[in-house]
C-alpha cells in the first residue's frame, strides 16, 4: 500500500517556531531526571506547559502518566462523536545511571539520568500538543496524549491501560517517536510487522551441596553445574533456533560462594532472553526450564528456574507503517525514511499496539559534526543528542495526527 498527499499544513515551520519552548522544556526535564512508575516532578513539568490549552487531563492511579484529549472542532467534541481518535505518545522516565555528558543541564539527580531520550520525547509531544491546539476547530476529531512514566521495565504503558486511561475514547490508531543517536539528525526509520523484541528476564537457582573446597568428593558442588547449563544454553539457542525467527539468551550473572576455600551450597544464575515472535518466546522459555531442572538433576542437583514475563514483542501495523512513511517524505523529502531490520531491544509501546493499531518509529539524533555509527548510544552515560530533531519530531506527530483523522488509513 501506498499513501500519497500534501500536508493541509507546514508542520515543519511550525516544528522549527516550537524547538526553542521545546529545548527549554527537556533541559529542564533532563536536569531533574525521575526514574519508574512515578515521576511527579517530571509530570507537573509538563502539566505546567500544558497549561491554558483546551486540553482535558486524566490521571490514573497506578503510575503518574496521565493523558490530554483534545477534542477538534469538526467531529471531536464528544466521545461519542463522528470524528476519528488517535493517540502520540511520549515517555517521561529516566534510567538509573550516573550521567558524564558534562552538559550544562546535566543531571542533578544522583544516579539518574535521561539517557534514552525521553526527555526528549515529552518536549516534542508537548510541543506536538500546543501546535494542534492552536488548530483545534481544524481537526475532523480526537487527539490522545499518552504522557508516561515507567517505560524502562516498569511496563508503564500497561499500567496506564489497566487505569483505563486509554478507553474514553478508544484510540483507532496509536503512533510514537523515538531518538536515535546513531541515525543521522532528522532521519525516520521504521518497519511494519516486527519492530522490536520481546524481553524476559531469567533466573536460576543451582543447589547442591557446600563443603571444603579440598574435598569436592565430599560436597555436590554445583558452580560446574551452572556452567554446563550455560554452555547448554547457547548451544540450544545457536542449533536448535530458527536463524529465520531469531533469539537471544545471554545468562549475565552467576553468584556464588564467600570464600577461596568454600565450595558453595548454590549459585544464583541471571540473565535476559529476546524473541521476535511469541512462538519462539514460549519454545526458548520452555527450553530454558527444561535445562535448568534437566541438567542439574543429572548430577543430583535442583534447580529452580524463574521466568519474569518482560514487554511483549513490538508490532508495527502496516498501514500505520505506510502513514508514518509518507509523512516523512512528504516533511523531510525523498531519502527522509528508510527501512529498518528488527531490534532485539524492548518498548513497551507494544502493549499499546497489542490494544489498537499503530506504529512506532525512530528519528534520527546525532550531534551536528558528529559521526553516527560511533556516537555513544542509547543508554550510555555519555549520550547526547542534537536538539534540533525536536523540530522535526512535533512536526511529525502533528503531521501524522492531522493525517490519520482525516483520511485514517486510507
Amino acid at each position: 500500500m501506498s499513501l500519497d498527499f500534501e500536508s493541509t499544513t507546514d508542520w515543519a515551520a511550525i516544528g522549527e517556531k516550537s524547538l526553542d519552548a521545546a529545548i527549554e522544556l527537556r533541559r529542564a526535564i533532563h536536569a531533574d531526571p525521575e526514574v519508574g512508575l512515578h515521576c511527579p516532578r517530571t509530570s507537573d513539568k509538563v502539566k505546567a506547559a500544558l497549561a491554558g490549552l483546551p486540553l482535558e487531563i486524566r490521571e490514573g492511579t497506578s503510575t503518574t502518566g496521565f493523558v490530554a484529549i483534545l477534542r477538534g472542532g469538526r467531529g471531536g467534541g464528544t466521545a461519542g462523536g463522528n470524528g476519528r481518535t488517535v493517540l502520540l505518545r511520549g515517555d517521561m522516565d529516566a534510567l538509573p545511571m550516573q550521567e558524564e555528558t558534562g552538559l550544562p543541564f546535566a543531571s542533578k539527580v544522583d544516579g539518574a539520568m535521561h539517557a534514552c531520550g525521553h526527555d526528549s520525547h515529552t518536549a516534542m509531544l508537548v510541543g506536538a500538543a500546543k501546535a494542534l491546539c492552536a488548530r483545534r476547530d481544524e481537526l475532523p476529531g480526537t487527539v490522545v496524549f499518552m504522557f508516561q512514566p515507567g517505560e524502562e521495565g516498569h511496563h508503564g504503558a500497561r499500567h496506564m491501560i489497566a487505569d483505563g486511561l486509554l478507553d474514553a475514547p478508544l484510540p483507532e490508531a496509536g503512533f510514537a517517536l523515538h531518538i536515535s543517536p546513531n541515525m543521522p539528525m532528522g532521519h525516520v526509520v521504521s518497519r511494519s510487522g516486527t519492530l522490536m523484541a520481546s524481553t524476559d528476564t531469567l533466573r536460576a537457582t543451582i543447589t547442591g551441596r557446600g563443603g571444603h573446597a579440598a574435598m569436592p568428593h565430599d560436597c555436590l558442588d554445583p558452580l560446574p553445574i551452572a556452567c554446563e547449563i550455560v554452555t547448554a544454553l547457547q548451544t540450544y539457542v545457536a542449533r536448535q533456533v530458527a536463524v529465520t525467527d531469531p533469539a537471544v539468551l545471554s545468562i549475565t550473572k552467576l553468584n556464588a560462594g564467600s570464600a577461596h576455600n568454600v565450595i558453595p551450597s548454590s549459585v544464583e544464575m541471571l540473565g535476559t532472553m529476546r524473541t521476535l515472535s511469541e512462538r519462539t518466546r514460549e519454545q526458548v522459555r520452555a527450553a530454558f526450564i527444561r535445562m535448568v531442572e534437566g541438567i542439574a538433576a543429572a548430577h543430583g542437583a535442583v534447580g529452580t528456574p524463574t521466568i519474569e514475563e518482560g514487554y511483549p514483542v513490538t508490532v508495527n501495523d502496516s498501514r500505520a507503517t505506510e502513514l508514518i512513511k509518507a509523512v516523512a517524505t512528504t516533511i523531510g523529502g525523498e531519502g527522509a525514511y528508510q527501512v529498518m531490520p528488527p531490534m532485539m531491544g524492548a518498548e513497551d509501546f507494544s502493549y499499546v499496539l497489542q490494544k489498537l493499531p499503530g506504529a512506532m518509529a525512530f528519528i534520527g539524533a546525532a550531534p551536528e559534526g558528529s559521526d553516527p555509527r560511533t556516537n555513544p548510544p542509547l543508554h550510555n552515560t555519555k549520550m547526547t543528542i542534537d536538539e534540533r530533531v525536536m523540530a522535526h519530531g512535533i512536526a511529525v506527530h502533528c503531521a501524522v495526527a492531522e493525517r490519520f483523522l482525516a483520511n485514517g488509513f486510507d
